[in-house]
């Protein structure tokens, strides 16, 4: 490879680092990939697509659902709350101190989910939205009802 190939596939890394870096969500984008080891952000190229079934049964394991401040202002907004009453009743520190995610009930299971639905579907977090195509975990696929499109 000649130098100017090299300059310039360093110029297009460099594009793609700044873009990254002025991510709005930079803390989210990066945490969701250091994740602990059982979760695996999916990188192949043409993955196959999943169109949730809502079965619920990625709620009902304890995580860590981190949120932003744009989800907390639209998911306190939607639950006819004071964004800091929210975070006082739905949220913690997170074990990084980075931020906030939301807790779980008492047998691990995620705090909105009431039965086989979630109580802020219209306004869940994008890491709910992503899964199973943004990321997943092994085995995913043995309790997941999500059907490929």
């Amino acid at each position: 490879m000649g130098i100017r190939q090299q300059v310039s596939c360093l110029h297009c890394l460099l594009q793609i680092l700044r873009t990254i870096l002025s991510h709005e969500n930079l803390s989210s984008f990066l945490s969701i990939r250091r994740r602990d080891s059982l979760l695996n952000p999916v990188t192949k190229k043409n993955p196959p697509k999943y169109l949730c079934q809502r079965c619920t049964n990625c709620c009902r394991w304890p995580g860590d659902v981190k949120v932003s401040e744009k989800e907390i202002s639209a998911i306190a907004s939607f639950l006819e709350m004071e964004e800091a009453e929210f975070i006082g009743t739905y949220t913690r520190l997170r074990s990084d101190r980075r931020g906030l995610s939301l807790i779980d009930q008492s047998d691990g299971a995620c705090i909105f989910l009431q039965g086989q639905d979630c109580r802020i579907q219209p306004v869940k977090p994008q890491q709910c939205r992503g899964f199973p195509n943004a990321w997943n975990f092994p085995g995913w696929r043995e309790v997941c009802e999500a059907t490929e499109i």
